[in-house]
Order: structure tokens, then C-alpha cells, then sequence
């Protein structure tokens, strides 16, 4: 069960058929998902035709639609920001924009095999075919970031679409892998055993007194566990 506009549904068999994946539905598991539903669908119209036949009831006027730990006039105005960005058109892309961005990639691309081509592999264009390609990888990377977020076309078929050519084909990388952890990234940004982006430990790295207490404390467990069963 989750919370929308203060309406409770009960998504735990559509979640197996949502688009965006379970685990970003399961993250908000008896909790608010207002601003992460309106952050995540472009057609909310469309969407809530899906949501009539899951709404099974209304919280309570006495009832709060946030978590204890979230401050309501934060979430007022982090609700009242987005309006203002959306009424001053700065979500409207600018194609051309996006269009040279992608020549430019192309260019790039193309221009860093050209030099190894034609002048050889010695040092000199050898580095600069790297400089090339490293920068067009880097900015191919930015640039399907755009596209996952359905932030430069309208439908997001198209966006899929090209994203698609962007990091399947001139990165050697699935869309779908990229899709499916940045969505939970964005669903509970930071979010300790939610946000992939921390799913790091303990080997690579552990920040703040928070997730540094928790790793050691999951390694505590973990270890006597395994001393019970030895």
C-alpha cells in the first residue's frame, strides 16, 4: 500500500507490471509517493486511469500524509518550487540544443578512430584519438542521462528510442541496467538499503556517522550469525 494525494492504493500485484520496475513501487511501501509519482510520470492523466482500480480508500483528515522524519513545510515548498519551474517553461527542452549536443557526440566519436586511421598509432595521435573518445564517452553518458529522465522529447518512446543508440550502441552498455537502479536512485536518492548508488560497501566506501554505523552494525550481524552456525 502506498499514499498519493492523500488517496491509499494497493499496488502489490501491479507492481509486478509496472513499466518503472517493483522495487521502486516496494521502496515507498506504506509511505507517501506524491512527490516521486508526480517527479516520474509526464502523462499523469494517463497514469491515474491505472490508479481507479487500486485506490481502496482516503487517509483521515486528522491523519499526516508525510513521514514523521520529513518536515511539511519543506515538502510545501519543494511542491511549491517545482510549480514555479514548471509555470517559468524551464522543463520545456530545447531540441536544438539536444541536437547539437548529439552531432557533437558524433564528432567526437568519429574524429577519434579518424586520427588513429590516418596519422597511425604512434604517440602523438594515439593520445589525441583518447582525448577524443574519452570526452565523447563522457558526454554520452550525460546526454543518455537526459534521455533516461524522458527530458528531451515529449513521448518517451522517442527518448527510449535514442537512448537506446546512445548507451546500447556507442557505449557497449543495456539502457534497461542504467534505467532500472538510476529509477530507484531517484525514487529514495541517498536512502540507505534503497538508492543503489550506495549499495557499495563495505569495501569501497562508507560516508557520514549514519551509513557508517549501519554497514558496521550489518557486519556485526553478519558475523555472529556465522560464528552461531560454526
Amino acid at each position: 500500500w502506498l499514499v498519493i494525494d492523500r488517496k491509499v492504493y494497493d499496488a502489490s500485484r501491479f507492481s509486478k507490471r509496472h513499466p518503472g520496475g517493483s522495487r521502486v513501487i516496494s521502496h515507498y511501501a506504506g509511505q507517501d509517493a506524491t512527490d516521486a509519482f508526480v517527479a516520474f510520470h509526464n502523462d499523469k492523466s494517463l497514469v491515474k486511469k491505472y490508479l481507479r482500480s487500486l485506490l481502496i480508500g482516503e487517509l483521515a483528515p486528522d491523519q499526516p500524509s508525510f513521514e514523521s522524519n520529513k518536515k511539511k513545510s519543506l515538502l510545501e515548498d519543494f511542491r511549491e518550487l517545482r510549480c514555479t519551474v514548471e509555470k517559468m517553461g524551464l522543463l520545456r527542452p530545447n531540441y536544438f540544443f539536444f541536437f547539437l549536443v548529439f552531432l557533437h557526440l558524433l564528432v567526437l566519436d568519429a574524429a577519434s578512430w579518424l586520427v588513429v586511421w590516418y596519422f597511425g598509432i604512434s604517440l602523438v595521435p594515439f593520445l589525441a584519438g583518447m582525448a577524443f573518445f574519452t570526452v565523447a564517452q563522457i558526454q554520452m553518458g550525460w546526454f543518455q542521462h537526459d534521455l533516461g529522465h524522458c527530458s528531451v522529447f515529449r513521448k518517451p518512446r522517442w527518448n527510449r528510442l535514442l537512448q537506446i543508440v546512445v548507451i546500447n550502441v556507442l557505449k557497449g552498455l543495456p539502457a534497461s541496467w542504467w534505467n532500472h537502479l538510476h529509477n530507484q536512485h531517484h525514487a529514495k536518492p541517498n536512502c540507505f538499503r534503497k538508492d543503489p548508488d550506495l549499495n557499495m560497501h563495505p569495501l569501497l566506501f562508507s560516508l557520514g556517522k549514519t551509513l557508517s554505523v549501519e554497514v558496521s552494525m550489518g557486519m556485526f550481524r553478519k558475523a555472529d550469525l556465522m560464528a552461531e552456525i560454526y
